[in-house]
């Protein structure tokens, strides 16, 4: 399925815990002021991809931990991006997924690309990017007001709960 992506990063260590496939998707409506990926929000820019690409990418590596669905806005893609998700999980990747929508809006809308990819990755990190809230100290996420949502916990409680980092 074709797609517009602004870029991918092969050994990210900051999208998500491990080594990750970070896949910036291009366009967002959102244009967060202080947003750390500007040059995403016109949906007309980057370049037309192919969700095949992204798995010959998942597949060439086989030290992956995990798939991270970043931007722009994923959820403005969502068919690809549940492409990619589903892909990923089926090599037992785990799937991170980045959103300037919070998780309730989220399960609110009537689309089926959507709830397939809250229901398909293991977390969301919600919320718009807030330049006020900035902070350099936060785990994976730019401002204070936005969360990691365990997906999966999330569903089963029917409200958001937020992940929690492993103990080694």
């Amino acid at each position: 399925m074709i797609f517009r992506v602004n870029g991918i990063m092969n050994h990210s260590i900051v999208d998500g815990p491990g080594l990750r496939l970070a896949v910036f998707v291009q366009g967002c409506s959102h244009a967060c002021p202080g947003c750390h990926n500007p040059e995403t929000h016109d949906p007309m820019g980057g370049r037309e991809m192919d969700t095949d690409e992204v798995a010959k990418l998942l597949s060439e590596n086989p030290i992956l931990d995990g798939l991270t669905l970043s931007g722009g806005e994923p959820f403005e893609q969502a068919e690809a991006c549940l492409v990619m998700a589903k892909d990923a999980k089926s090599r037992g990747l785990n799937v991170w997924i980045y959103s300037g929508y919070v998780y309730e809006a989220l399960r609110k809308k009537a689309d089926k690309a959507v709830s397939g990819l809250l229901d398909t990755c293991d977390v969301l990190v919600d919320g718009p990017f807030v330049l006020s809230q900035r902070s350099l100290d936060l785990d994976f996420r730019g401002s204070r007001n936005q969360r990691l949502v365990d997906l999966k916990k999330s569903k089963e409680a029917g409200e958001a709960r937020l992940w929690q980092r492993p103990e080694w």
